[in-house]
């Protein structure tokens, strides 16, 4: 029985997993694992409690006796739940998670055991940097690398099979404080819109001192059998099926979309969200997606950076429960050809601390200009820095997706729905400006429906879409580090919100008004970004075309797409920022294109030898049976009709495995060439060279497929892995 079968038998052996019912209401068991603000009141002095908030609010580091006792409550609270261990939990640019765990326990100077933990173990630990992606930022033997504390994420505890760990959220620096993680940037970020957006706020509501971005992200995966990834080797070595042929059913009737859950998807959807609501992930949807076996949690929206902390961290809960279920999450944007790919809509706004969202018209949108302020100066940003943005979600495994009639195309637009488009049409084309002009304008925007209740329609094609009160990175793919596209949102509306206060400055400077000077420069802006609009369909040829009579970008690969980060301007932009220096901007492109040809390098190397090794030696014995057939009809005396389909198939079955033979050896002798070249030079090599070749190879295999016969196909095939409950 070759692996395949014994995949099926398993799985149709398998024994259900019956998940505990709820110990307690949700309510009483969120966030009981987090070293929450409750918490912190009941383990903290008060005085101690009111200074470190103070701490945080201002965004200033804690000085040593206060991190002592933070530290030492920390720890009294670990303790009482059982934990041995902690760890500073940190985002590397490998795109998940890395943890290094130490032990509370050590000896006094008395030689007595005992259980410690103090500010500077809370603060700063000092993990092995040489084996995380720096991009040359540091040489092998220049191995230290830093985290440090960010308190404004709250520390949690990690209970993996009853063994507990602190994980403490940090920044990841090389020696030098050079940045090597997703968190640093994203922190940055973030202090850089707050810095520009108060000015803009202050224009229309002093009491307006600081902002928050918020982010709701939508979690899309595909679930399988245990046994059934095993029997991949694809699957195990990439994450997705590098071979296999479309099963005759795909998504074609729409009937899994919001369907009913499996009952075995659904013990592992509660399993998960028991061990997230512990944790303080405040997961609210759960459903079927388009494709089979495909589904999506979401959140209530967050403060982006614990946002992005509780997508890290529910990444890697999803795989632990999964495991405990004989499941498998695939997270790979497109682990199936010919089925929807998976995303990670990215969902991203403003607050104030007034309580306003600055993207939420509000009831009485006909008093709101500073909902129009917001609202165009982040399209006017987007339209400036798309390439950067498209750039941010780029990757190996999101090309597979983009563009492919499931997902939007690589082509960055702005979707706003048709009565917002009736809007800034009418600024555009028809309001004086004035102070009869601006109320005119107010008056246009008071027709609006009401967005709180999500009136704007949907546009499933559109990259970059307004939602009601928040705009939706739709490209963002299932794998991506949340951090990634909203440290460049937060960056490149920070810039642009700076602009638009100087612009209105200058104005106000002359005498004009202030609603006047606001509504001067936004007409000038709604002009200029007007070609990033589109409200049709993001799939069709024809959008490609007058893409490109708008002078939009298009980059349908990673290397192409990753250019960005040469760009002077963009560079300038994360120097002028703060948030990477130029040395640091060239080494996390170095990553992303060293990336890029790993991921095409292994997926290369792993389709060769699933063909060589499987496909190449059942085709050939299957041939050979085709021939002893050909050869018995012969033998007693039929004719050449009485073979003409074997003999057919004899020669079809010739021509692939030659054309595999032949691609195996291509693809090699291609990957030997690009490892002589530098980063750049090898992303594009193994993006034009080795990839076609890929698609080449995998033809010839799936149409190998149909021909051989079922019961000797070594691979478990798409209505096996699609389709088995």
């Amino acid at each position: 029985m070759n692996s395949r079968f014994k995949a099926l038998d398993l799985l149709s052996n398998r024994k259900k997993f019956n998940t505990p019912p709820l110990s307690s209401n949700v309510s009483e068991m969120f966030g009981c694992n987090v070293f929450s603000d409750d918490t912190m009141k009941q383990f903290l002095a008060p005085k101690s409690y009111k200074q470190f908030k103070a701490i945080i609010d201002a965004g200033v580091n804690l000085d040593r006796d206060l991190a002592d006792h933070v530290a030492e409550s920390m720890k009294k609270w670990a303790l009482s739940k059982g934990v041995t261990h902690y760890a500073h939990w940190f985002q590397p640019l490998t795109g998940r998670t890395a943890e290094k765990h130490d032990s509370f326990f050590t000896l006094n100077g008395d030689g007595e055991a005992i259980e410690e933990f103090t500010g500077n173990e809370l603060v700063q630990q000092e993990p092995d940097g040489s084996s995380f992606p720096g991009g040359g930022l540091r040489t092998t033997f220049e191995a230290r690398g830093y985290t440090a504390w960010d308190p404004t994420s709250p520390a949690f505890i990690l209970d993996v099979n009853n063994q507990k760990t602190l994980c403490i959220p940090t920044i990841f620096v090389t020696y030098g404080g050079q940045s090597l993680d997703y968190k640093l940037p994203l922190l940055k970020s973030q202090a850089f819109l707050e810095r520009s957006a108060i000015d803009v706020c202050q224009l229309f509501d002093e009491n307006i001192t600081k902002i928050s971005v918020t982010l709701g992200w939508e979690q899309e995966y595909f679930l399988l059998d245990e046994a059934l990834f095993n029997a991949r080797p694809d699957l195990v070595m990439t994450g997705r099926t590098l071979l296999g042929r479309l099963a005759p059913k795909g998504q074609q009737l729409d009937d899994h979309y919001f369907g009913t859950i499996p009952e075995r998807v659904y013990a592992y959807m509660t399993d998960l969200e028991q061990e997230c609501y512990k944790l303080g992930i405040p997961l609210r949807t759960r459903h079927n997606e388009v494709a089979p076996c495909q589904y999506e949690f979401a959140p209530i929206y967050e403060d982006v950076n614990i946002a992005v902390d509780h997508n890290q961290l529910l990444m890697d809960i999803m795989e632990r429960v999964a495991i405990r279920h004989k499941l498998r999450v695939l997270f790979h944007e497109k682990p199936y050809a010919g089925v929807n790919g998976s995303g990670k809509h990215n969902n991203w706004s403003v607050a104030t601390n007034t309580g306003k969202n600055l993207l939420s018209p509000g009831k009485e949108p006909g008093k709101n200009l500073q909902f129009l302020a917001f609202f165009v100066n982040t399209i006017q940003a987007v339209y400036k820095y798309a390439d950067i943005l498209r750039a941010s979600v780029t990757s190996a495994s999101n090309d597979h997706r983009l563009g492919a009639n499931e997902a939007p195309p690589a082509i960055i637009s702005v979707f706003i729905g048709e009565a917002l488009t009736k809007v800034l049409d009418e600024i555009e084309k028809g309001v004086d400006v004035t102070a009869d002009g601006v109320k005119k304008a107010l008056n246009l925007l008071s027709k609006v429906p009401n967005l709180e209740l999500d009136n704007t329609d949907r546009n499933r094609t559109s990259p970059f879409a307004f939602t009601g009160n928040k705009f939706e990175i739709r490209m963002a793919g299932s794998t991506v580090n949340c951090a990634a596209p909203m440290t460049i949102m937060n960056m490149i509306v920070g810039k642009q919100l700076r602009e638009f206060y100087q612009d209105v400055q200058i104005l106000m400077a002359s005498n004009m008004p202030k609603d006047q000077a606001i509504l001067t420069v936004l007409k000038n802006y709604i002009q200029e970004s007007k070609n990033i609009r589109f409200e049709g369909d993001g799939y069709s040829e024809e959008w490609k075309d007058e893409a490109a009579r708008r002078g939009l970008g298009n980059y349908g690969d990673t290397p192409r797409a990753l250019e960005a980060y040469s760009n002077k301007e963009i560079k300038d932009l994360f120097v002028e920022s703060g948030i990477l220096s130029e040395e640091e901007l060239h080494a996390h492109y170095d990553v992303r294109l060293e990336d890029y040809a790993l991921k095409l390098q292994i997926e290369s190397r792993t389709m060769a030898e699933m063909c060589m090794n499987q496909i190449l030696p059942v085709a050939v014995d299957y041939q050979t049976r085709l021939l002893q057939n050909i050869t018995a009809l012969k033998a007693v005396g039929l004719g050449e009709d009485a073979y003409t389909a074997q003999l057919a198939l004899v020669k079809d079955i010739s021509s692939y495995i030659n054309t595999i033979k032949d691609c195996a050896y291509q693809m090699k002798a291609e990957r030997v060439k690009a490892g002589a070249l530098d980063a750049r030079e090898k992303a594009f090599a193994y993006c034009d060279k080795v990839k076609p070749i890929m698609e080449e190879l995998r033809n010839a295999a799936d149409d190998l497929e149909q021909l051989t016969d079922d019961e000797v196909w070594p691979l478990v095939k798409y209505r096996e892995l699609l389709f088995l409950r």
